[in-house]
């Protein structure tokens, strides 16, 4: 049961705190409402346990034999960021009713996962802590507490954003919000550029 609290826990270390996904589900929830941010919620936290389980099942491998690829993701994952924040800063501001189809999609979330590196450091330092040997039983059952964990994160700053939306009720100060959420992507684009 320890190692289970313990997965749980660095799950939640890792899901809860802020990053470029939690960010877009902070501001999708604000702009769309907290139902139409479940698509971008699902797809981030499928996209990270699909990371996880592959980076379980041996990815990493992949890794160590070709370490330029990881820098090619961060590049991938540079841009995607840069993609978000530009959206996010155009935005006109206006709210849409709950089930708005501009919301994040499914994909945009789960591409997120794959292009961003705090994603990637969590699935090998999860992995590293609790699967060092590739126990196939282990690497589903850390995935199983993380799928769990992981879309209860994300879907808190959803709902977060949605309990902000009554404070942005007018779409100047959308368009603010908005700005500031595209400038926090813009400076994690600009910090992951420098590591």
């Amino acid at each position: 049961m320890s190692l289970l609290i313990s997965m749980a826990a660095f799950a939640l270390a890792s899901s809860i705190t802020p990053g470029p996904v939690n960010i877009v589900a902070l501001s999708s929830g604000a702009q769309y409402g907290f139902r139409a941010s479940q698509r971008h919620v699902a797809g981030a936290t499928l996209g990270f346990v699909l990371l996880l389980v592959l980076m379980g099942l041996g990815l990493h491998e992949l890794l160590q034999l070709w370490p330029s690829l990881t820098r090619v993701v961060q590049l991938f994952g540079v841009a995607f960021l840069l993609f978000m924040a530009w959206k996010l800063a155009t935005d006109d501001g206006r709210l849409s009713a709950g089930d708005s189809g501009q919301a994040p999609t499914m994909f945009y979330g789960a591409l997120m996962q794959w292009l961003n590196p705090k994603a990637w450091l969590a699935c090998v330092a999860g992995m590293g802590a609790f699967v060092a040997d590739g126990e196939a039983q282990l690497v589903w059952q850390f995935a199983a507490v993380y799928l769990v964990v992981c879309y209860l994160s994300v879907a808190c700053w959803a709902y977060a954003g949605t309990f902000l939306r009554q404070y942005l009720s007018n779409a100047g100060g959308m368009r603010l919000f908005n700005r500031l959420m595209a400038s926090l992507l813009a400076v994690s684009a600009g910090y992951l550029l420098l590591t």
